[in-house]
């Protein structure tokens, strides 16, 4: 309840809100209580009686939903300007998504350290190299974190364009001068030292743009002209960028995360279906081709003996690895499928050296931790006020979830191999900075978290539910 002072005495007295400052007020509240028509003095007409006051014909009643009258698009339009401006009082973060993530980071760096102490003395003599550039982007991710999340989330919608006028010519220059390797090109080198991985970088600006976007949007997402095609253009044209880069994976988790966005906004059901299908015939357009088609054949087939030493050697590897843990693990630091059997052991395969050194327990766990990272991701969608603030949460939440189910999927054979890092652990400066500063932006919302009547995630649902019965 707000506080509530009298502005006059007597008959006419009205009653009207106090403000308290950082807060706006709800639209029930904004509204002044008046006292009924019986409660005004008599007023004198013109054949000089008293009588009862002059009554205005009566109007037609507003339509009203979740006890508040609705506002035209212009009113919420000037009511979401207001309260970008308006300042606000961020309370506490979500400690425990906090301490999620800083586990999952402390567990990626150890595992680093023990994946690629082989191939770094060998390829460059120190053991700890990977894991000393790894450090230095736990760094700068934690940096990053700590920046974004201090930041109003809402203030990135007004450089959401800027990110997104930065990062699609960087996917395009990166076909052109990037560096090849692992058989695609993702990486832009800045001498021996640095490199950098555009890819990683639109996750986070895309998420940053389609939620502003779609929050804009408002009712016109479940139009075609508006929402479906625009969408698909936008959509489109990043995935072939980035397909064009031989990257399947992250392909795979940019259409994820802006699907569930979509979807959550509003999207009319049957136009999303179409859209999801042909975008599913085009995904599988472009899954048979090349070296991809070997590795449907060798998913198939994964301990067929023709196939062990060449088209399946990663995934027979990391199977072993994983069987050869059982409960408890080899030990840290004990692998032997890091000695030059496993490809990649401390990027793409990392999760099959966690289960070969900390067993079945250990693989258990890390899971466990996404689990809980995914419901309070999500939880922080489901209880934002405002539908820019609950879209962003969806994106960035499937997007993490997404990318680990991928990568631990692929490694225990349930789905074909395709290479993505796994957040927060595997090696790779370029995803672990962005992710980190991703996870800031999520502790930002958690700040701004009250109780609402009804959330702004529900609200929206419920209107869009309204309109098409």
């Amino acid at each position: 309840m707000q506080p509530l002072v009298k502005a006059a005495e007597g008959a006419d007295a009205v009653t009207v809100p106090i403000l308290t400052p950082g807060k706006v007020p709800s639209l029930r509240s904004r509204t002044s209580r008046v006292g009924s028509l019986g409660d005004l003095p008599p007023v004198q007409h013109p054949s000089g009686r008293l009588g009862e006051p002059k009554r205005e014909a009566p109007k037609k009643p507003a339509k009203r939903m979740f006890g508040a009258t609705l506002l035209n698009t212009d009113e919420q339009r000037l009511l979401s300007l207001l309260e970008m401006r308006l300042p606000r009082i961020a309370g506490k973060f979500d400690a425990l998504l906090l301490v999620v993530v800083l586990s999952l980071l402390c567990i990626g760096l150890v595992m680093v350290y023990s994946a690629s102490t082989f191939v770094a003395a060998r390829c460059c003599g120190d053991p700890s190299y990977y894991f000393q550039k790894q450090l230095l982007g736990a760094a700068l991710g934690v940096c990053a974190m700590l920046v974004t999340m201090r930041i109003d989330y809402r203030q990135w919608r007004r450089f959401s364009l800027v990110g997104m006028a930065i990062s699609v010519p960087l996917l395009i220059i990166v076909l052109k001068f990037g560096t090849n390797a692992y058989g695609a090109s993702r990486w832009l080198s800045f001498g021996s030292v640095l490199s950098f991985q555009p890819s990683e970088l639109i996750k986070l600006v895309l998420a940053l743009y389609i939620a502003d976007w779609l929050a804009r949007k408002g009712n016109q997402v479940g139009t075609f002209l508006y929402g479906l095609a625009p969408f698909v253009i936008l959509v489109g044209g990043i995935l072939g960028l980035v397909l064009l880069e031989n990257d399947m994976g992250t392909a795979i988790v940019i259409a994820g995360l802006a699907t569930a966005m979509f979807f959550t906004a509003g999207a009319n059901i049957l136009q999303f279906l179409l859209a999801m299908s042909c975008g599913i015939l085009i995904f599988m357009t472009q899954a048979f081709r090349g070296y991809r088609l070997l590795r449907w054949i060798g998913f198939v087939d994964p301990f067929n003996p023709q196939y062990m030493t060449n088209l399946n050697l990663q995934l027979y590897q990391s199977l072993l690895a994983l069987g050869s843990g059982g409960w408890f693990g080899l030990g840290l630091g004990e692998s032997r499928q890091k000695t030059g059997y496993l490809p990649l052991p401390h990027i793409d395969s990392i999760f099959a050296i966690l289960g070969e050194e900390l067993g079945f327990i250990g693989g258990t766990l890390v899971i466990l931790l996404f689990l809980c990272l995914a419901f309070r991701g999500f939880r922080l969608a489901r209880r934002t006020q405002d539908i820019y603030g609950a879209l962003l949460a969806t994106g960035i939440t499937t997007w993490l979830v997404l990318q680990a189910i991928i990568n631990i999927g692929a490694t225990t054979a349930l789905i074909p191999y395709t290479g993505v890092p796994l957040p927060f652990i595997s090696y790779g400066s370029s995803s672990l900075i962005v992710s980190l500063a991703a996870v800031g932006v999520l502790l930002n919302i958690s700040r701004y978290i009250q109780e609402p009547e009804t959330p702004a995630l529900s609200r929206s649902i419920t209107i869009a539910f309204r309109k098409k019965s």
